[in-house]
């Protein structure tokens, strides 16, 4: 097999595996969209709940919410999540990686990675990462 023949096996399979992160960035999409809201058991009822609308498990032995019961808010549970291939990416489909160096950013593939700049770094080298990742082709996600 030619060098040109294995450098576009390899695009090929790049590219399926972009259109299949794609396509799982969609699914979820999708998914969040028809997701209900997750509120704690009795927010409409009490005045100290409604500006602390956050998810608190219902635990009460006789509890409906817990139960399942028809009427009564859904319940967070498992089928609710994300797809794990996507757990750990970027809106974007990206790993993001915390660099804090250059020998950092070298060993990355910007097909592949995002990168945040660690938030310990001072601005002459701030300013150096940025330039120096942007030549690179990396995406700077907290410029």
């Amino acid at each position: 097999m030619s060098e040109l023949q294995k450098l576009l096996e390899k695009r090929k399979a790049l590219l399926k595996a972009k259109e299949r992160v794609k396509e799982l960035m969609e699914k979820k999409r999708e998914l969040k969209s028809s997701k209900p809201e997750f509120l704690r058991w009795l927010w409409w009822k009490f005045p100290k709940f409604e500006n602390d609308l956050k998810w608190k498990r219902p635990r009460g032995k006789d509890n409906k919410m817990r139960l399942k019961l028809k009427g009564y808010p859904p319940m967070a549970s498992v089928g609710y999540g994300t797809p794990s291939e996507l757990k750990d990416l970027h809106p974007s489909g990206l790993v993001p990686v915390v660099v804090s160096n250059v020998r950092e950013i070298d060993a990355l593939d910007p097909q592949k990675h995002a990168i945040y700049i660690s938030s310990t770094v001072g601005l002459k080298k701030r300013i150096e990462l940025i330039n120096y990742a942007k030549s690179k082709g990396f995406r700077v996600l907290n410029e």
